[in-house]
């Protein structure tokens, strides 16, 4: 156990019982707070006489930032007598306290409601103002706002009560689940459009192979705007690794469109897939229910790149530490993108590659196979040719891919109710089998591609899952040739590109 003095808080405006006798100096005050205190205070602080009790926090557990200050503040003060209350028994307490009393945003406020909501002892949950609109997601239980240290001791004293703040989830969804791009500003790229359209219809991941500008980032980018709109349980979720973090941006209590992330290819492992000596989510979960985009994917560390195999397999990544292991979800969409050589323009009908063939390989085999494995659709982005950049007609917008996708999912959540599995990409092998009926010409076309390209057994499995989606689409029950034709010509990076 350890042992801190603290002297009475009397700078915040709480006076101390009278007849103390030790005199404490102001060295026996927080050196953070002594500073910000105005000098008429320091010289009041040093010649009053301040009572020191002992304080005890269990040594073993971690502490980290101020998310307590105020429950703390609150247990000295009722704990010494300057004042009572029957409400500690029915309302939790979180947040920071400023240098001047006021209280500050708290990280995590949405997971500390709800587990609050899941004690039935307690009837509500006092929070920062700030964060009071992020905890009211949850609906079953109060959430009464406080601005300060004095409007938390008058609420909990009685002397103050405090509205609490009402949930407006569905106001929220409509105000923050728009887009603010879409697929039409894409000029060209229909092919590249279609292979996306079947990625999102099954949740598969998919990598973009092309020359620079041919468009692949921006066809990155609208991918969360096809896809099916976050559930509340998705939103929640979501939201609350962002709220742990402290990356919520302000006035936006909810996560109602799906995540983007688009990390820098310098980014380390711990800040991938989460880390720390306290284990704290990477860009993985980050990306969770959304999209991780890893723009020029040769230029990631390799080792890096690697640690992704198995919460792409998963969907989970668990970090261990010598006393604990720490699971965070890890659900999201991979989107890759990459030139095709060092240089960008192999295979480019404008402009000459100079690369050689040994530097082709040693860029492309900075990708591992194991990992590419992992991925279900490789597709190549041309370059986009001017008559259709000058173009007066739109191509396909978002909505008309969207409408798509969501008949798609209807399909498969037909398909897997009562089923842990959500989306063709999840399948298991023995789902495969069950779920994925193929016509006699669609079998013999896939035993000749497995033969002729050397699919590996994952590979196989993911053009079967590649084809279910694309019979879904087009609303068929069993698997045909077309179907299988397709799924195999989305596997480009099995061939040798090359030679």
């Amino acid at each position: 156990m350890r042992a801190i003095l603290c002297p009475w808080p009397d700078f915040l405006g709480v006076q101390p019982p009278e007849g103390v006798e030790p005199l404490w100096p102001i060295g026996c005050l927080p050196p953070t707070v002594v500073p910000a205190l105005p000098r008429s205070r320091k010289a009041e602080i040093s010649e009053k006489k301040l009572l020191s009790r002992r304080i005890h926090a269990p040594a073993e557990l971690p502490k980290q930032a101020a998310t307590f200050d105020l429950p703390i503040t609150l247990g000295i003060l009722a704990g010494s007598g300057q004042f009572c209350s029957d409400r500690f028994r029915d309302y939790a307490v979180v947040g920071e306290l400023s240098l001047e009393g006021f209280t500050r945003p708290a990280r995590g406020a949405l997971s500390m409601a709800m587990a609050a909501a899941r004690q039935q002892s307690l009837r509500g949950v006092v929070v920062p103002t700030a964060s009071a609109t992020e905890a009211a997601v949850v609906e079953d239980i109060e959430i009464i706002p406080v601005s300060s240290l004095t409007e938390a001791v008058q609420f909990f004293s009685g002397d103050l009560d405090i509205p609490r703040t009402p949930p407006r989830v569905s106001e929220w969804f409509d105000r923050f689940a728009a887009y603010d791009i879409d697929f039409s500003d894409v000029r060209g790229q229909e092919a590249a459009k279609r292979a996306i359209c079947v990625a999102a219809a099954g949740s598969h991941n998919v990598c973009m192979l092309g020359p620079p500008g041919g468009g692949k980032t921006m066809l990155a980018k609208r991918i969360p705007t096809i896809l099916p709109q976050l559930s509340a349980a998705e939103s929640i979720e979501t939201t609350r690794i962002y709220s742990a973090l402290g990356l919520m941006s302000a006035g936006q209590p909810l996560l109602a469109a799906r995540p983007f992330r688009a990390p820098h290819h310098t980014i380390s492992e711990a800040g991938l897939i989460g880390g720390r000596s306290i284990p704290m989510p990477g860009e993985i979960s980050l990306a969770h229910n959304g999209v991780l985009f890893l723009d020029e994917l040769p230029e990631f560390n390799r080792r890096t790149l690697e640690v992704l195999r198995q919460p792409l397999e998963d969907g989970t990544v668990t970090i261990s530490r010598a006393k604990s292991s720490t699971r965070f979800p890890a659900d999201f969409m991979l989107v890759a993108a990459f030139n095709p050589c060092p240089c960008g323009y192999r295979g480019d009908p404008r402009r000459a590659c100079q690369c050689t063939t040994p530097q082709v390989e040693k860029y492309m085999g900075k990708i591992s196979g194991p990992l590419l494995d992992r991925i279900d659709i490789h597709l190549e982005v041309p370059a986009v040719p001017f008559r259709e950049l000058s173009a007066a007609r739109t191509g396909t917008s978002s909505s008309q891919m969207r409408e798509a996708v969501l008949a798609a999912r209807l399909r498969q959540a037909a398909r897997f109710k009562g089923m842990k599995t959500r989306a063709n990409a999840r399948m298991s092998s023995r789902e495969i089998r069950e779920l994925c009926p193929v016509e006699p010409p669609a079998m013999e076309l896939l035993r000749a591609a497995v033969s002729d390209l050397g699919l590996s057994a994952r590979a196989h499995d993911k053009v079967l899952r590649v084809a279910r989606t694309i019979a879904d689409l087009d609303a068929a029950e069993t698997i045909n040739a077309a179907h299988v034709s397709e799924a195999i010509n989305y596997r480009l990076l099995d061939r040798s590109l090359w030679t």
